[in-house]
């Protein structure tokens, strides 16, 4: 029975790809990437994959021509493969009526050892099209192209302004992660995920990087296509998809995989950045970044110029703060460190055993130059511990975060990393943040507002891939809000509010907007807010009462932060992070 496209977006699908692609209607899916079993006796969850040769190949054809009947007309199929069956199953492509475009090389330099012949070093990527004369390949788009070594090194006044198209050599160093890329070079390099990346979902033993699936569906679709995997595995085609703007589904053979997947697919949102290294794109690239790549070099040499604003006598001593931070980070990153008041602590102390001169807030700040010029890493420092702290921990007071972190800027004018490296200055913020939500920990509050800060641009994106009638908030525009013609504070039945995802804007009688807000529990927001005996007081600054504007939404975790993201181009309310989050 053929199954209606509504029910299987979004999902990852726990059966036979063939017997599930069957389902789909013909001609609705704009591209598909396929990572299939490579036949060589690699244990998987679920599968066998020791079919004798013409039972693989055969397999192979039925599956891909259910692939070919379900692409639209202008459809793409991207095709992975190993060497064993790569031309075998070239050939079954064409035979199903597929047209290749191009037969990428995937390079990388440490491979699986051999003995008795060369190491391999290499996968095959088979660029099809459904129709060899109208099909989706998006060339001018910036963030695909990309910079020649003519532009990026000798500042060619020839050089196309545009860049150029990747070739079909796509190279991984993966040793070289996440510095690796050297501006001066032309070839992208997609780094393999070996087990000890951050970008390694844990549960599957070939998983592809996202940032090379992103340059597959960037240059194959458009915003709100269909993406489909038929061997999702560990889901990172849908995971890339969902980040990238487009609809998805996948076919699983595994359960546990199907688990998983659904796992990772839950904790991302629309926009989110793409894990692994970014590549160089000529999205942009200017005249000074340039030249800026042109004396790398240079500026690793002299690595703090005499202009730095930097305590003068710290120049001389980046290895001894670079021993302090080793010996008191505990695994975790330079961010943490400094937002965590005991790590903190304990690294103004290593600081002191080793005679480092300055203050606890010079050290904070030399360290981030430090790590920024990237020597962190050529030092061999550990920073793989995450912290763990989700949306779901902090939806309840990352507004308070998020108040304090504007309210500390408008008084010194400084950013958020510069407020925390001052520990005098950190204080204040803590004070501030749980004034407006009480009960929590410093760290929890800080930690609030640098992944608030982490999510601006991609907040930013996902304001651009829905109307504000779609995302359900067009009644709030700048002409929505009448006088008088919201709930007055000291009226509101607290109890009556639902509890379900809203946004929300706060304002003064006068009509100077305060605040405004999404959570997954409006009524719960809305409580602790204006509760009597804890922050409502801090909120009647000038006006006898404050008008609140609310509008329950669908969800708010579908894109997270894009509502916000334009209330606040709307309305600029005064303690929000304007500058940041505003679409």
């Amino acid at each position: 029975m053929v199954a209606k496209v509504s029910e299987l977006i979004g999902k990852i699908h726990h059966r036979d790809c063939i017997k599930g692609l069957k389902q789909v209607p013909n001609g609705v899916v704009d591209l598909a990437f396929a990572d299939p079993p490579f036949n060589i006796g690699f244990e998987y969850d679920e599968y066998d994959d020791r079919l004798g040769d013409d039972q693989y190949v055969a397999w192979s054809h039925d599956w891909m021509a259910e692939i070919h009947r379900v692409l639209k007309d202008s459809g793409t199929f991207w095709l992975a493969i190993g060497d064993e069956y790569a031309a075998e199953l070239k050939m079954e492509a064409q035979k199903v009526g597929f047209h290749c475009r191009s037969w990428v090389i995937w390079y990388y330099t440490f491979g699986v050892n051999c003995k008795k012949k060369f190491t391999r070093s290499h996968a095959h990527l088979f660029h099809f099209v459904k129709n060899e004369k109208e099909f989706v390949f998006n060339h001018n788009d910036m963030d695909l192209r990309v910079p020649s070594a003519r532009r990026l090194i000798y500042n060619d006044a020839r050089a196309n302004p545009h860049g150029r198209m990747p070739d079909d050599t796509w190279i991984l160093r993966p040793q070289e992660l996440v510095n690796g890329f050297d501006p001066d070079e032309d070839t992208w390099y997609f780094p393999r995920v070996a087990g000890t990346f951050k970008e390694r979902a844990g549960f599957h033993g070939c998983q592809m990087p996202e940032q090379l699936l992103g340059r597959i569906i960037r240059s194959c679709s458009n915003a709100n296509d269909i993406v489909i995997d038929p061997f999702s595995g560990s889901s990172t085609t849908l995971a890339v998809a969902k980040k990238m703007g487009r609809k998805y589904f996948g076919y699983e053979l595994s359960k546990e995989y199907v688990r998983l997947g659904t796992k990772r697919l839950d904790g991302i949102s629309v926009g989110d950045k793409l894990d692994g290294a970014d590549e160089p794109s000529m999205n942009g690239l200017t005249a000074k970044e340039s030249q800026k790549n042109k004396s790398k070099k240079t500026e690793q040499l002299n690595l703090f110029p005499a202009e730095a604003e930097i305590h003068s006598e710290l120049a001389s001593e980046m290895t001894g703060i670079i021993e302090a931070f080793s010996n008191s980070n505990r695994g975790y990153s330079v961010d943490r460190l400094v937002a965590d008041p005991i790590l903190n602590e304990d690294f103004q102390l290593a600081c002191e055993r080793l005679s480092i001169p300055g203050t606890s807030a010079e050290r904070n700040r030399f360290l981030f130059r430090i790590r920024k010029a990237g020597k962190l890493k050529s030092f061999g420092v550990n920073t793989s511990i995450s912290t763990k702290m989700d949306w779901k921990q902090i939806g309840s007071f990352v507004y308070a975060s998020e108040i304090a972190w504007r309210k500390i800027s408008n008084v010194y004018c400084m950013s958020l990393d510069e407020i925390f490296c001052d520990p005098r200055i950190a204080v204040q913020f803590d004070q501030i943040a749980g004034d407006f939500a009480p009960g929590y920990q410093p760290l929890d509050y800080r930690w609030a507002a640098i992944k608030l800060r982490k999510e601006g641009s991609s907040a930013r994106h996902r304001a651009t891939l829905r109307t504000p009638k779609q995302l359900g908030i067009s009644d709030l525009n700048r002409n929505g809000l009448k006088r008088n013609s919201g709930s007055f504070v000291s009226e509101l039945d607290f109890a009556s509010i639902a509890s379900e995802p809203g946004v929300y804007i706060i304002r003064e009688l006068d009509g100077t907007p305060l605040y405004a807000g999404e959570t997954n529990q409006l009524g719960a927001r809305l409580t602790a807010t204006f509760d009597p005996a804890g922050p409502r007081a801090l909120w009647f600054r000038q006006s006898a009462d404050l008008e609140v504007f609310m509008l329950p939404v669908s969800s708010v975790t579908d894109l997270r932060f894009a509502r916000q993201s334009i209330l606040l181009k709307w309305h600029k309310p005064e303690w929000n992070s304007v500058k940041e989050l505003a679409a």
